[in-house]
């Protein structure tokens, strides 16, 4: 991942490697260490759409998938292939996917779809590409903790988001096309909750002040923190930091 600093931090996506940038990486990172443990995920070939920075697909990769990547970015594609040359990189429109029916084993789609207008086509796309029996995760904000006060269909807060969604609005969506499985957050584990219990909201913390502001103790917990202080569950969900839901095709 030592090529993360070809690519600009613009908001848009998280880098790995970039200290202050630690805890939404490893916030994200800890739903793929989740789903990377689930039986037959990372059996076969996995399509990771909306790759990025493509530190996702190189986890799927490592823990044994057939991964190949698709981004629009040209940027971020040809970072990819710069960074994890074990990793096919194909560029190309995630709601036009340019690969045959019934091609993968598994789509795997974290933090994409609230970037996409067409999103119903962009989930019919990848039930497009799954096999029989393939699986499809999609993660996404919680709007319900990400926007707070923002409605259903209302624009999001985030300039890089078109629609966030809510449980029941993401898990209806994608029923549409596959057999829901899994419904879990990612939330916050017993260490930050400590923190936030004597300092207050750690994400309120980081967009208080540019970063190189930031209160010592600040610093140190973001610059600290892994993917264990996440947890991922299927409690609480409403409350939860992100979702992920995996469906069946």
């Amino acid at each position: 991942m030592n090529d993360h600093v070809a690519l600009a931090l613009t908001g848009e996506r998280t880098l790995p490697g970039i200290w202050h940038e630690n805890y939404w990486f490893r916030r994200h990172e800890a739903a793929y260490r989740w789903l990377v443990a689930l039986p037959g995920l990372t059996r076969g070939t996995v399509l990771e759409a909306g790759a990025g920075e493509g530190y996702g697909a190189e986890i799927l990769r490592v823990a044994g998938a057939q991964v190949v990547a698709i981004d629009y970015d040209s940027g971020s594609a040809q970072h990819l292939v710069r960074a994890y040359p074990g990793i096919p990189m194909v560029r190309g429109n995630l709601v036009a996917l340019p690969m045959g029916a019934a091609t993968f084993d598994s789509v795997v789609s974290l933090q994409t779809i609230e970037h996409l207008w067409d999103q119903p086509l962009f989930v019919a796309e990848c039930a497009r590409v799954l096999q029989v029996g393939g699986l499809l995760a999609v993660s996404t904000p919680n709007r319900l903790t990400f926007s707070p006060g923002v409605g259903r269909g209302q624009k999001p807060l985030n300039p890089f988001h078109i629609n966030e969604f809510d449980a029941d609005e993401l898990v209806e969506l994608m029923a549409a096309r596959v057999t829901i499985r899994d419904v879990v957050g990612v939330q916050h584990g017993e260490r930050i909750v400590a923190w936030e219990s004597a300092h207050g909201s750690i994400v309120a913390a980081q967009l208080a002040t540019p970063y190189d502001q930031w209160q010592p103790h600040v610093q140190g917990l973001v610059a600290s923190l892994s993917a264990a202080d996440f947890i991922v569950s299927p409690s609480d969900i409403d409350a939860s930091l992100d979702l992920l839901v995996v469906g069946t095709a």
